[in-house]
């Protein structure tokens, strides 16, 4: 069995997208899907790259591209309950040492699922602690318990190493996608994402 490798941050509202569509896609062709949990403001950094609305800002028709390009995939996976957040962009430092913790302890898909909604149809500003904390209790994790521990020395570590490692095998943004060794970028590559599982 196939598995998709998903480089993942929660700042990036093309992986609440891809997160939306991705699973059932490589349940199809009989593949699994993994999460890589990086920090996107970490790549951008190692490699000089800007999200796109920084990187086109002068590039009036590539942005009118870029939203109407989001626009088609968000009609064609009638993904209806999408919000741009009021307070992009969010750092995430909290939210994906949080995933680190969640990772650790067995909870991460629950802990994915609870951090997208929050960020992309809650419209909450994940980079509060109180915030996070507040809205990981109303899904049901331990919103004190994950803060606590995101202050760890190891869980710290463990995101650097992460985003290190992605960068040093080709990573530039989110979200990227590995099947084996091939790598790919963005939300439309998935079908060739998949083409690859399945063979």
């Amino acid at each position: 069995m196939a598995n998709i490798e998903f480089i993942f941050d929660f700042g990036s509202p093309n992986a609440y997208l891809t997160q939306k569509v991705l699973p059932g896609m490589a349940a199809d062709v009989g593949a699994t899907v993994s999460h890589s949990l990086c920090l996107l403001g970490g790549i951008f950094k190692l490699t000089n790259n800007q999200a796109p609305m920084i990187a086109f800002a002068k590039i009036d028709n590539k942005l009118k591209y870029e939203r109407l390009e989001f626009t088609r995939f968000l009609k064609r996976h009638g993904l209806s309950d999408f919000n741009w957040n009021p307070h992009f962009p969010v750092t995430t430092v909290i939210l994906m040492r949080g995933a680190i913790v969640a990772e650790e302890e067995g909870k991460l898909a629950p802990y994915i699922e609870a951090g997208l909604k929050a960020m992309w149809e809650e419209g909450e500003n994940m980079a509060d602690p109180e915030t996070f904390a507040t809205v990981m209790d109303r899904h049901g994790l331990d919103g004190q318990h994950y803060l606590a521990r995101a202050q760890e020395p190891g869980i710290k570590q463990k995101l650097i190493e992460n985003t290190d490692a992605a960068v040093a095998r080709g990573v530039f943004g989110v979200p990227t996608f590995f099947v084996g060794e091939e790598m790919f970028f963005g939300k439309e590559r998935l079908g060739q994402v998949i083409e690859a599982a399945a063979s």
